[in-house]
């Protein structure tokens, strides 16, 4: 990876975050308060070989979300984030059906995530039910952080 790729992976992926931040919050703050619920990924809390650029982001998005949760709680402020896994998102569909199959296989529930789990999940964190939680990352990934599944599906225990 050249210092020009990793630089774009950053700017795309954590700055964009903070320049969002930036305009939001003022406006929130004008109003009373809101929810935002900033865009993470798994690779932002377990990384991935070859991706040095999107992990380092999305670790970062995660490090911003708890500094701006903290830094805003008491205004009426609640920043969270969501850590989607494999959600069968435009480029994996452009993966063609082998590899989505192959992604789903690896993720404990034995399928890959659809966008509409994503958004309910995001909706969720935005609303009244979710009014005590900030500072916090919601992994939607189909068990994918909690370990590593069985090697077999078939047999006994």
């Amino acid at each position: 990876m050249s210092p020009d790729q990793f630089r774009s992976a950053l700017t795309i992926s954590l700055e964009g975050v903070f320049l969002s931040l930036k305009h939001e919050i003022p406006a929130m703050l004008a109003t009373g308060g809101g929810a935002i619920v900033n865009m993470a990924s798994t690779a932002g809390l377990e990384a991935v070989a070859g991706l040095a650029g999107y992990v380092s982001a999305k670790h970062g998005v995660i490090g911003l979300t708890k500094v701006a949760a903290l830094d805003y709680a008491a205004q009426g402020i609640r920043v969270n984030a969501i850590a989607p896994g494999p959600i069968l998102t435009e480029r994996l569909q452009a993966a063609g059906k082998e590899m989505q199959r192959r992604a789903g296989m690896a993720m404990p529930m034995r399928r890959i995530g659809q966008p509409a789990e994503v958004a309910a999940a995001t909706v969720w964190l935005c609303s009244d039910q979710a009014s005590f939680i900030t500072g916090a990352t919601l992994a939607i990934d189909g068990g994918k952080l909690a370990g590593t599944p069985p090697f077999s599906v078939s047999g006994g225990g």
